[in-house]
Formats: C-alpha cells, sequence, structure tokens
C-alpha cells in the first residue's frame, strides 16, 4: 500500500482522536481496514505512526486507546494526588523568606545575609577562578572529604588535624548535614533565642523540634541551658559563639568553659555556628568554641562564604570521632563530594596575601556602614533601641517600642521600597518583643543605606 494512503488513514484517525475521550477505544484493525479500504500494513504503519506521536497508546489483546491529552499551555495540571503521596513531611522556608516573600529588584536592602556586591572578594575570586582552572586535575573527582590543603586551611584557626575536618557546600549544607547526623527525626534540639532563621529551618526539614534557651548580653545562659538539657532530653545545642545573628552577641569568656561543662554533662553536642570569623569590623575575634574543647563535644562549622561572594560554596565541618565518620557518611550518600574546581579557586584565595587585605577592608568598610546606621535610626527612629553596637557581623538587632507590629511595619517599609526583616522569624516559638533585623551590608553604599533608614521614620 502507498504511503499516502498510510498518510491518509492517519489524518482520519487524528480526527476521530481530536473528539474522542481520553481512554476510548479506536475502531479495530479490521472495522478500519473495511471502512477505509485499506490494507492490514496500512493499518499498522498508522497505528504505529500515532503511537509513536503518543497520541494513541497500543495494548496487545485488547486493542487500541486514545491517550490521556497532555496539558495546554493554559490548562493547570492536576497535581492533587501528590498532597496525599507526599503526607505531611512539608519543608517550611518562610523563616528563611519571611512572610512577605522575596525582595523586590528595585528595593533598598536592610535585610540579607550577604554583603553588598561591591564589598566582596569579586576580583580577588575572579583571578583565585582563573588560576585554579589551569590546573592539569582541576576537573578530576575531589575526595569525600575535601582537598586535603583545603582542609588544611580550615583546621588551623580551630585547632585541628586536617583529618577531622569535612568540606562541606557552604554553611547551609553543612547545618543540615550536622543536623541529620547528630539527632534523629522527632528530637528535640536546643537553639539560642534568637537565632538564625536558617537553622529554624534546617532543623525543622530534619525533622527536628527547636527548643529556644535564652540569650543576654553576654551570650547563652549556661543555667537555663543546663535546665533545658535536662526537661527535654535533647543531645544537640546549636549556637553562635562570636557575633550572633540576629544580635551581634559574643559569648562571654567566662560561660564558655561552663557551657561545654553542661553539654558534656547532659551527653550532648554543641554544634558551633561560626559563621561570622571573617566579618569582625577589627576587633580581636574570639578564637572558636571547639579549641577549648577535649572530648569531642563540639561540632564546628564555619564557611568563606559571607566573607567572599554568595556563589563561593564553601564551608567546613570540624568534629573528632564517630559523629565525623557520619557526616562524612552522608557526604557521600547526598552528593559524594563538593565541585573540585570550587574547592581549588577557595584554596587559591585563601592562600593569597590579598584574602588578608580583602577581609581587613571589609572589617572597616562594615564598621563605618554600621555606625552610621546606628547614627541614622537615633535621628530618624528615636524611640528605636539598639540592643548593642556589634564589633561584628552584617546586622544591627532593634528594639521597636511597645504595641509596634514588626509585620505591619515590614509591610509599610515595602511600600516606600526598603525591605527590612521583621524579628520573628528568628524565634523558635514566640518573641521576645518587637524586633527588626536591620543589615547594614546588602545596601550599595552608606547613600543608599542612610536614605533607607530615612525612609523608615515612622513619622513621614
Amino acid at each position: 500500500m502507498s504511503d499516502s494512503s498510510t498518510s491518509a488513514l492517519v489524518a482520519q484517525l487524528r480526527l476521530f482522536v481530536r473528539t474522542a475521550a481520553a481512554g476510548e477505544r479506536l475502531p479495530s484493525s479490521r472495522e478500519l481496514i473495511e471502512r477505509y479500504r485499506v490494507g492490514p500494513g496500512t493499518v499498522s504503519r498508522a497505528i504505529a505512526l500515532l503511537a509513536a506521536e503518543g497520541i494513541v497508546v497500543t495494548r496487545p489483546g485488547s486493542g487500541t486507546y486514545v491517550a490521556k491529552k497532555p496539558t495546554g499551555a493554559g490548562e493547570p495540571l492536576d497535581t492533587a494526588w501528590q498532597t496525599v503521596a507526599l503526607t505531611d513531611r512539608s519543608v517550611d522556608t518562610t523563616s528563611l523568606t519571611g512572610a512577605l516573600g522575596p525582595a523586590p529588584e528595585d528595593a533598598i536592602l536592610l535585610d540579607g545575609g550577604y554583603p553588598h556586591r561591591s564589598l566582596q572578594a569579586s576580583r580577588f575570586l575572579g583571578a583565585a577562578l582563573a588560576r585554579a582552572g589551569r590546573r592539569p586535575d582541576a576537573w578530576d573527582r575531589a575526595p569525600a572529604a575535601g582537598l586535603t590543603a583545603l582542609r588544611s586551611v580550615f583546621a588551623g584557626p580551630a585547632g585541628a588535624s586536617p583529618d577531622d575536618v569535612l568540606i562541606t557546600a557552604g554553611g547551609q549544607s553543612g547545618l543540615s548535614m550536622a543536623f541529620r547526623a547528630i539527632a534523629a527525626p522527632g528530637s528535640p534540639v536546643l537553639v539560642e533565642s534568637p537565632t538564625y532563621p536558617g537553622a529554624l529551618a534546617a532543623a525543622r526539614a530534619a525533622g527536628l523540634r527547636p527548643v529556644p534557651v535564652p540569650l543576654d548580653d553576654e551570650g547563652v545562659r549556661p543555667d537555663l541551658l543546663a535546665e533545658a538539657f535536662a526537661m527535654t532530653g535533647a543531645r544537640l545545642f546549636y549556637c553562635q559563639p562570636t557575633f550572633h545573628n540576629p544580635t551581634g552577641t559574643v559569648l562571654a569568656a567566662e560561660r564558655r568553659t561552663r557551657v561545654l561543662d553542661v553539654a558534656r554533662a547532659a551527653g550532648a553536642f554543641v554544634l558551633e555556628d561560626d559563621f561570622a570569623r571573617h566579618l569582625s569590623h577589627g576587633a580581636t575575634t574570639p578564637r572558636p568554641l571547639i579549641t577549648d574543647d577535649r572530648d569531642g563535644t563540639v561540632v564546628h562549622l564555619t564557611s568563606v562564604t559571607k566573607a567572599s561572594a554568595p556563589s563561593l560554596r564553601i564551608g567546613a565541618l570540624i568534629a573528632r570521632g564517630p559523629v565525623l565518620d557520619r557526616m562524612k557518611a552522608i557526604r557521600q550518600v547526598d552528593d559524594f563530594f563538593v565541585a573540585r574546581p570550587l574547592q581549588e579557586a577557595a584554596l587559591e584565595l585563601l592562600s593569597a596575601p590579598s584574602w588578608e587585605r580583602h577581609v581587613r577592608r571589609l572589617g572597616a568598610e562594615l564598621r563605618e556602614r554600621c555606625a552610621k546606621a546606628a547614627a541614622a535610626l537615633a535621628a530618624k527612629c528615636p524611640e528605636w533601641t539598639i540592643a548593642r553596637l556589634p564589633e561584628g557581623g552584617l546586622h544591627l538587632w532593634v528594639r521597636l517600642p511597645a504595641g509596634s507590629d514588626p509585620n505591619e511595619l515590614a509591610r509599610t517599609a515595602r511600600e516606600r521600597g526598603v525591605v527590612v526583616g521583621a524579628g520573628e522569624r528568628f524565634f523558635a516559638t514566640e518573641p521576645a518583643g518587637p524586633f527588626l533585623r536591620l543589615s547594614f551590608a546588602a545596601a550599595a553604599d552608606i547613600a543608599e543605606l542612610t536614605e533607607g533608614i530615612r525612609r523608615l521614620d515612622p513619622s513621614v
């Protein structure tokens, strides 16, 4: 039979399929032969062509049926069945983005976790990446724990061995890995109150229950920490002892040993998030908690992302004993290893003299911005209170007058073209008061920073 006969039959069957319902049976081969006066070969070829296009489905011994029609661009996909299949294992990201969602592109950012592009190490990082890319083994597989030389760089400040270090894809990945390695789903995890929202999100995504332990001006209170361990049976305490996010608090020297003693007595780990190690405003940065640890109590997490650039997703977990072995196992299951070119670039950056110069320049810029932001707040919003002027980090923690609604203020600020962070997402449970977190690092420059604060003036 000629190709024209096959094409004519295909055209006729397309008309049939167009008006038929999904799952409707096509006429049998015998019926098609009789109706269109074609041979069996023509019928077979026509059916095969339509099946290859996904228009019909053949079921041996049963017949040929109209396939389910593909969803058009204007037709919503019915995914209701997925709600049942996925059960209740939702992942809540509102603590990361806030209730108002992502920031508008043209807004002045007084919120966010990264310095503005003008403060980043982009130029140095570009040169480091170019040098790394010229290595003959740049695209080879990396060791699961990370490049030995890079692990050595991270081991030094922690007083650890390179064998104690696991390279991670940034701090957030390290948090997720540590939470899953240390605590079983359904377990409590103690957290400072307030604390970093990304830690709350990662803990909840791992099935853990964050339990708050209050801070004061000297960091977490060891007496309340001991009480929380006793009441909950928790085996993990997450903390930020240095330039705490959002308050800027530094754990007092006399409390360091007490915190470790409390955790050790509870048979628990301390997950030390040292995200701000390179964000000092010029003050001496306290040594990491892990340097005081002699029992494997501390799991230390650090990163260079904040001080370099958002896409340099390089950090490290440092630990001793079986907990490190478990985190290494999770790394292999999750993604085998961190991309070698990124590790090589980080190693080039951190090993170059320009890195220390960049860190000093960044610290000076942050110190100036912090002072200017505090002065602008005092002038434009005198009833707002800054608990302390931080000596490191990226944020001011601001208490609003009693009865203020931080969420409403954040909404009003967006209407004025400014993005601020309402304080409630920094608390694991009920907020301790009306707070805002204001970033002095995300604006383009000091002029934009002070303009953003001017627009927050309640009297305007």
